[in-house]
Formats: structure tokens, sequence, C-alpha cells
């Protein structure tokens, strides 16, 4: 008898322990997910009084720390868009895209080309030239905008995007290079050496095999130089002297220089429609951005 009970008690023991486990695991669940919320919201609350400011009196903003509204109003929204100037923000938002689409179709086919040759050939210096690269990121943009410019005047392009386009076309992102060859070198060159003794050439082989393969990485990119450029306000600065190229960076400061009252409502306004489209981006993105920064080469 008394060994017949034995296996019950276990199975009690057995099952208060899984109970315990559960308990425990559900609390801990409950406790992380608390605390990534209250940091999420106290890491996104800056955006979140800012567009609720943009409903906001110029009055209210200054005075109420509250980032609800007394009452809901669209015509900073509407002020904001015309602007002070001849042109309002539509002109200023396709002059952003000008810019932003030609910078990212360059700088993805330069990238690309450049981090596949240093990721899949040998070449005399390719060690030195890689390690050229790297350094430049360590090198601050500053100290490069009055050589540029000299350079950029010589050849008459001030007043125009081919100074803020160009020096894509020609790999500078040493960043976006890098992150594109770390992401080759971890990825098995079984299919392109099949595609090699099938008769591919290089060319061929970048085409067909490896921009597949690199989908996460490119969009990676895509989504880094969408946000910078959108957000450059210094090489437009520089470069552009009319009004009529101004990007949406250079017209918010219109907006807050224009007159001795600035209406706060009204850049507010206008600062959270400028964060839609990089937002619209990485979230239309996301999930290959995730991949494309946590990877490292094929999965599986």
């Amino acid at each position: 008898m008394s060994g017949a009970s034995t296996p019950v008690v276990n199975d009690t023991s057995d099952i208060v322990v899984d109970g315990y486990q559960q308990r425990r695991e559900r609390i801990n669940t409950i406790v992380r997910y608390t605390l990534l919320i209250a940091v999420g919201l106290l890491m996104l609350y800056p955006l979140i009084w800012l567009i609720g400011a943009s409903f906001k009196s110029n009055a209210e903003i200054f005075t109420e720390v509250g980032f609800w509204p007394s009452s809901f109003d669209i015509t900073p929204y509407v002020k904001g868009w015309k602007t002070s100037t001849e042109y309002t923000f539509t002109r200023y938002f396709a002059n952003s895209f000008l810019i932003v689409i030609p910078r990212i179709i360059v700088t993805v086919i330069s990238c690309v080309l450049v981090a596949y040759a240093f990721a899949r050939f040998d070449f005399f210096g390719k060690k030195v030239l890689f390690a050229i690269m790297v350094a430049t990121m360590m090198l601050p943009q500053i100290v490069l905008r009055i050589p540029q410019y000299i350079m950029f005047q010589q050849f008459d392009m001030i007043d125009s995007y081919a100074p803020l386009i160009l020096p894509s076309a020609f790999a500078t992102d040493t960043f976006f290079v890098f992150m594109l060859v770390q992401f080759l070198r971890g990825i098995p060159r079984d299919m392109e050496e099949a595609a090699q003794m099938d008769g591919c050439n290089s060319l061929q082989m970048l085409w067909y095999i490896i921009v597949p393969l690199l989908k996460p990485a490119i969009i990676s990119v895509i989504v880094f130089q969408f946000i910078w450029t959108m957000n450059d306000f210094i090489g437009p600065l520089i470069y552009l002297s009319s009004v009529e190229k101004y990007p949406v960076s250079l017209a918010l400061k219109l907006s807050i220089g224009a007159t001795e009252e600035v209406e706060w409502n009204s850049v507010i306004a206008i600062s959270v429609l400028a964060l839609v489209p990089s937002v619209a981006v990485f979230f239309a993105a996301q999930k290959h951005f995730v991949d494309g920064v946590a990877s490292t080469g094929l999965k599986g």
C-alpha cells in the first residue's frame, strides 16, 4: 500500500512545482512588459506632446504642461502649410523628395558595387583600402565642408541639388559599405560558385544572386538614407540659396524666423507633418530593416 501511494505524492508535488513556475513566469512577464511600456511612454512623450501641441494655441503651449489640448483646432496646420513665403509646403516637400529619391538610388547602386568588390574579389591593396575606408567613418563631416564647397563652386553646381546627391554616387557613405560588406561575408559562396560554373559573369551573379540575398541590408540602407537626408539641414543650407529650391528642413527655419512673433503651433504642426514620411518609411520597412540590422548572413 505504501509503495502504491508514493507516485501520487510525486505527481502532486510535480503539479505544485509546475504551477509555481507558471505563476512566476506570468509575474515576470507582467513586470517586464510593464517596465517596457513605462520606458516606451517616457521615450515617446516628447513626440506625443508635439502632436498634442500642434492643436493648441500659442498661449496654451507655454502655459499647459500636459499634451492633451483643450480643443482640437486644425488652423495651425492650415496656416503652417501656407507658410509666410510665396510657396506652400507642397513645394518644399516635393523639393525634399527630389533630393531624397535620387540620393537613395545612387547610394544603393554605388555601395552595393563597392561592398561586392571588397567582399568577393581579391586585388592589390584590398586590406589597406578597406582600412582607409573604415577610417573615414571617424572623420568629422565638418572638415570636408570647405573643400567640397570649393570643388562644387568650381564645377558651377552651387544652388543646385547636385552637391547633395553626387557624393553618394561614389560610395562616400562608408557606413553603408561597411554594413553591406559584413552582411556579404556571412553569405556562403555555394550559389555563386554554382552560377559561375553555369557561365554567369560577376555582374550577373551580383544581380541574380547577391542582390536578392542582400534585400534586408539594402532596405536598411534605404531607411537610414531616407531619414538622414530628410533631416539634413547643414547640406542644403550651404549649397542652396534660392527659396524655391529649399527642402522641408530649411523651410521650417523660414517659418520660425519669418516674423517677430513666431506662431509656434503652426511650426509644430508642420514639424509633425515633416516626421510623417520618415515614420511611414520606417514602419513600412520595419520587418526587413530589423532583419538587416540583426542578421549577418543567411538563416538556416
